[in-house]
């Protein structure tokens, strides 16, 4: 079980400071905290934590992603989105699990859906069950009044 602290998971793999500016393709695995201003595209299967004075404008593909800064782009999320205020979210997002605080703006379409299953149907077609047996023997009827056996 993860510890969390302040809200915040406590084992964060790396972070990027509330000064700093990244322009790009960030990849991790595990849990990456942002404090500062991120542009581009962002893939995990891990977590992604969005500070609260964070500035992102990217595509967001994370299992899990925990929004109290502003983010504006696409997310999916695999497992869950957590949006705490003040966070602001401004794109369309597609998830399992929606969580969302009081005070907390989001502007955009929202697909909840089990996304890793629908991954997993486009993978491995399902098979199809095969035909039932005809049901052998008689079906009675009953009519009205009295019945004597």
């Amino acid at each position: 079980m993860v510890e969390e602290m302040g809200g915040f998971p406590k084992d964060v793999n790396a972070f990027i400071g509330k000064n700093s500016e990244f322009v790009g393709k960030l990849t991790f695995d595990g849990t990456v905290r942002i404090d500062g201003k991120v542009e581009g595209e962002i893939f995990s299967k891990g977590t992604l934590i969005i500070g609260p004075g964070a500035q992102i404008e990217a595509t967001v593909n994370v299992d899990v992603v925990i929004i109290s800064g502003n983010l504006h782009g696409d997310v999916n999320a695999k497992k869950r989105i957590e949006m705490r205020a003040p966070g602001k979210l401004y794109g369309n997002i597609a998830t399992p699990q929606l969580v969302v605080e009081q005070g907390v703006i989001f502007e955009g379409n929202c697909r909840m859906e089990n996304v890793a299953s629908e991954a997993a149907k486009d993978e491995k077609p399902a098979a199809k069950p095969a035909p039932a047996a005809p049901a052998q023997g008689t079906l009675g009827s009953i009519k009205g009044g009295d019945h004597k056996d």
